[in-house]
């Protein structure tokens, strides 16, 4: 445990700030597997909605540094190349 006044507040700003970011990714892996499960479907409507929903959400983690952002490029990809395969 820190005994300095400045150590024990970044403890707990440390603290708060990690629930954040793991509650932003938990949204994050939600919002994906709703798109997944348009797709499988094979819901067009449903998975275009699901669609922007989804890239609005890798554009926002990458922004906060949840992902990097050529890692966020290539899961749009992605969703992008699942979204055109849907009939």
């Amino acid at each position: 445990m820190p005994n300095i006044k400045s150590a024990k507040k970044r403890v707990k700003v440390t603290k708060v700030k990690n629930m954040q970011n793991v509650m932003a990714k938990s949204a994050l892996k939600t919002t994906l597997k709703k798109f997944d499960a348009a797709v499988a479907a094979g819901d067009k409507s449903a998975a275009e909605v699901a669609y922007k929903c989804a890239v609005k959400a890798v554009d926002q983690a990458a922004s906060k540094h949840l992902m990097h952002k050529n890692k966020a490029a290539h899961q749009k990809s992605a969703l992008t190349l699942k979204l055109n395969a849907v009939k």
